[in-house]
Formats: C-alpha cells, structure tokens, sequence
C-alpha cells in the first residue's frame, strides 16, 4: 500500500472456458451502491462500490491539500498501459477504512480480500490512484490491493484471491488494450523510481512469496517454451513449490522460515557462496546484495524474463542492471523457460543508453508559459553496448498535472503529450524506459 509521495504505510483456478471469460466482459455487476454508483468489475465478480476520499483537507491556497486521489478522464486524457498489484499489509476492512480517510493521501482503484476473494472498486477507471509511488506510472496505470502481509508468506495469498484477481486483470487489460505480459503487469516492486535519489524509498509488495507462475497460468498466459533450447532470452520458471527460500525480514531483523518462493537469488559468479547481486541504485554504496525481502536486486522472480549473458555448468548469467549476475540452474531442474519475443539494444555506435524510471515530455514540449513542468531525469543504470533486455512496447509520454482539487490554477487538470517515444526495458527487477531512438528492438527467436 502506498501513498502519492514515497513514505511507507502500514496499511485456483483459471478462467478456461471462453464463454465465462465473455460474459465476465459483458458489463459490471448489480452491486450500486447508497448513491447509485456501480462498479467497472466483469459480471462473474462478487464487486461492490465504496469510494475514497477526495476532498479538501487544508487550505485551498496549498498545493496537494487534497486527498486520495486525482479526477482525470483516462483513456480519453492519455492511455492506461499498466496494471500494478499490491499488497495492503492491513486487514481488508482497515485498507478500506484508510482510503476512505484524506489525511492519509493514499488508494487504489480496487482492493481484493483474501477470504473469499470480493472485489471494492474506490477509484473509478478514469481517475489516477495514489498507488504506486511513481506518477508517471500512476498516470498510466490501474491499481489493484490484495489484502495480504508480504512477509507472512502465502496464506493470505488464497485460490480466491488469484482467481479474482485475475478475472479483474483480465477484463481490464481487454478493456483498455494492456498486453498481458510482465512489462505491463507488474507488482508494486516492479515500478521504478523516479529519480536516482528515490530508488531506496520503492516498495517491494506483493512480494517474494506471490505465485506468479500461478497467477499468470490463472491469467490464461501460462509460461511455456515458445522457442529453442538455445534461446538467449528466457523466462524464469522454477516449480513454486520446490523452490524453497530461506530470506531475511530485514526491518524486523527476523529470520523468515524456509518456504516456497517465486524468486530466485542472484549471485556475481557462478558460485553459490559468491556474494548476492547488488543493485547500484539501492546499494549506493557498493556493498553486496543482501537476502533481505525487500532487496529485490539481488533476485529475479518467475515469470520475468531475461537475457542470457553466459552459461556455465549448472549456472546462467543474465544482463541484469547493466552487469552480468548468475543464478543456479542444476541440469534435469526446471529454472528457466526458452521464450521468443523483443528485446532492446544500444543503437550502433552508441556506448550506453541512459535508462529513466519516467515518460515525461522534453521542457520544449510543454507551454511556454506553463511553470509547473516535471522533466524525467537519468536512473542509475545503462544499457551497455552487448547487452539486451526484455522489452520494446512503447509507453505513452506524457505528464499530467494535477495540483489541487478543483482545477483553479492554470492548466489544472492537464494531460500533457510528449513526442518523444519511449519503450518500456526489463532492466532489472523493475521495470524502466529508454528513449526508442536509442536503441534497436529486435525479435529473439
């Protein structure tokens, strides 16, 4: 759960059959609620409408003296590209009391409880949820809570919970053209920062113990082998349920127990006592990755995917945040998945491409006369000459201002386009953007 700034708050079975997965998309459900309002959920959802707060809370003459969220017109202002899962870390009934509440500059478009799966839509489609941390990607994405603890491992994460989770991902991405991959639906710890100086404040939720594997065969996109042994790009695969992890709650300074996991830890070498990854915008440092949950860096998750920089016996390296790391893949072990599919490089003769975690336009792309421009700054990462990474859909460029609640400064309420043309890179755990004149998009077979 998160807010439109970056402080942290507290707060199976698949869809087969096609006649099920169209009447999900026929319309919402009957479930108005006290004013009349109904809820954007396929029919086939047990969804109900409570909305969140959005009024003033301080003095109207104050910017962003508002709260949840901001009112916009998506996908007539600029288009939804993304969809980003969450977990709450509060109870279902708490996470929506939160929402509710405009002191506390957070929400998301739905929450989804554990028990039984129910879905509460707080934020209508069209308007931009305090959900990810990043307002580029708040701008461009819908945001979806599941009620859960990242760090209580699976039991919150329920068969009812993937299946309504992704009867919703489904109808959503149909109905604003979302490609169902994991560039564009992604967890809280795939979103990138906004800036280098902001890369320690991300979030790392659902987490390393949500079954992506799972959810993405629940989704109807199963990982499957889509080209040759010998591909160089590959889906992380491993058995969920063999892949036990032992990882650190390093804000509690706990041990966690040795449990299923989606991830899959990242060494330097090709040795399993070599130190862990260490991603240079969280280890500003240099020190070595830890087996913390939260250091996403130092591992990959099942279902991303990744280009192979090197084999060695039981051993793949991956580019991976502009450097080679290695993760174990014992031979007769399911580890990875040969995947057809884009991937991007520097353009010929260009040493390093510069990676940036926002779509904004250029400064000569807004108004002259407009003061309240956000311009997108270099992330702490390059794509090198020789490597590649995952990617190449292109990400809508643009910046919607939104200062304050009821559109009195100018230009208030504004979707700005950028012509610059961005594509969306797998650099690492996040994802990130690169501006497409600097790099080719090639097919791996």
């Amino acid at each position: 759960m998160t807010s439109r700034f970056h402080q942290r708050s507290r707060i199976a079975l698949a869809l087969t059959a096609a006649s099920a997965f169209s009447f999900a998309l026929t319309g919402p459900v009957a479930q108005a609620s006290a004013d009349g309002t109904r809820p954007e959920c396929p029919r086939v959802l047990d969804c109900d409408w409570v909305p969140a707060a959005y009024q003033q809370t301080g003095d109207p003459a104050d910017k962003e003296t508002y709260g949840n969220y901001d009112t916009s017109d998506r996908p007539h202002t600029n288009k939804i590209k993304f969809i980003v899962l969450h977990d709450t870390e509060e109870d279902f009934a708490t996470t929506l009391r939160i929402f509710q509440d405009p002191t506390r500059a957070a929400s998301a478009h739905y929450v989804v409880r554990s028990a039984d799966g129910h879905v509460t839509q707080m934020v209508k489609d069209k308007d931009i949820a305090w959900q990810a941390g990043n307002w580029s990607i708040n701008s461009q994405s819908i945001g979806i809570e599941q009620e859960g603890v990242a760090v209580e491992g699976a039991k919150w994460y329920t068969p009812e919970m993937y299946r309504s989770t992704a009867t919703l991902v489904r109808y959503l991405a149909a109905k604003y053209d979302i490609p169902l991959d994991r560039q564009h639906i992604i967890g809280h710890d795939n979103v990138p920062p906004t800036s280098a100086a902001g890369t320690k404040a991300m979030h790392w939720d659902p987490g390393t113990y949500w079954d992506w594997n799972h959810f993405m065969a629940v989704l109807g996109k199963p990982t499957v082998p889509t080209a040759g042994p010998g591909s160089q790009l590959v889906t992380v695969n491993p058995v969920f349920k063999k892949n036990l992890q032992a990882f650190r709650d390093c804000e509690k300074q706990t041990d966690l127990p040795l449990q299923p996991s989606s991830a899959v830890p990242l060494h330097t070498e090709p040795s399993a006592t070599a130190p862990l990854f260490s991603d240079p915008g969280l280890h500003t440092d240099g020190s070595a990755g830890t087996n913390c949950a939260a250091d996403w860096g130092s591992k990959i998750s099942a279902t991303q995917q990744a280009v192979v920089a090197e084999r060695k016996p039981g051993w793949t390296a991956i580019w991976w945040y502009g450097q080679k790391a290695w993760f174990e893949s014992p031979k007769g072990t399911r580890t990875t998945t040969p995947t057809r599919g884009y991937v991007v490089k520097p353009k010929a003769g260009k040493a390093e491409v510069p990676v940036y975690g926002v779509t904004y336009p250029d400064k000569a792309e807004y108004p002259a006369d407009f003061t309240g421009a956000r311009l997108g700054t270099p992330l702490p990462y390059t794509i090198k000459t020789g490597q590649s990474y995952p990617g190449g859909g292109e990400a809508p460029t643009g910046y919607y201002y939104a200062p304050t609640i009821d559109s009195s400064f100018a230009y208030d309420h504004t979707w700005f386009p950028g012509k610059t043309k961005y594509v969306t890179v797998q650099i690492g755990h996040r994802i990130a953007f690169v501006k497409a004149d600097d790099v080719d998009i090639v097919r791996e077979h």
